[in-house]
């Protein structure tokens, strides 16, 4: 059985959470067995972790800490709802995945990449996103976005500059695997986005078929 894994990445206020909202409803519409999950988060285990890492009273994470508790977040998603859902046959939705974690807490937070390269990969072995949309956008427009949204969580609170180098990190990593990830406009109107993000996922649906 092939596995349909789509995930969804980019910097703060991008507009993720509204295209996998309109994803699955296009989806379901159609009749088709979707999951929708983020990550961190999507188990009981691994909501708790987000707590942690997004409360802004926990400025004081250290890097590694940081990326641990992301890590450890993932695998419980990965064992407990990913890899089931996709063995069941069920299309798979993912607010985030193995991209942010190099690109915020590799490229950005300063760790070796090679080091969390290995524990992406004994968290997920082989586990890899059939398709990436990438919502590409400007960091200062995501932070003010984000302002204007409500309180800003920790992660959100890091300052211009670091999401700066997650921008940056995000478009070479799009360069790099371009036949996965599809880079997206998020400055287009959201209709305009999701019928993009329709032709890629009826094209890969079609091929997996």
């Amino acid at each position: 059985m092939t596995v349909v894994f789509i995930t969804f990445e980019g910097g703060e206020g991008a507009g993720k959470s509204t295209q996998i909202a309109l994803l699955l409803e296009y989806l379901e519409k159609n009749k088709l067995d979707v999951l929708c999950l983020r990550d961190p988060g999507g188990t009981v285990i691994s909501e708790k972790i987000r707590d942690i890492l997004k409360d802004k009273k926990n400025a004081v994470i250290a890097q590694k800490t940081e990326a641990l508790l992301y890590l450890a977040a993932r695998n419980q998603l990965v064992e407990e709802l990913i890899k089931p859902s996709l063995a069941a046959g069920k299309i798979v939705v993912c607010d985030r995945f193995e991209d942010s974690t190099i690109v915020y807490q590799g490229h950005a937070g300063g760790i070796d990449l090679d080091e969390l390269a290995l524990l992406c990969h004994f968290v997920s072995k082989d586990l890899s996103p059939n398709l990436t949309f990438y919502l590409q956008l400007d960091p200062a427009l995501g932070l003010l976005r984000k302002t204007g949204q409500g309180e800003l969580d920790r992660t959100e609170l890091k300052g211009l500059e670091f999401h700066k180098q997650v921008a940056k990190a995000y478009d070479a990593r799009a360069k790099k695997y371009s036949e996965r990830i599809a880079v997206i406009d998020a400055t287009l109107p959201p209709d305009t986005i999701h019928d993009i993000i329709i032709k890629y996922v009826n094209k890969l649906r079609r091929i997996t078929v």
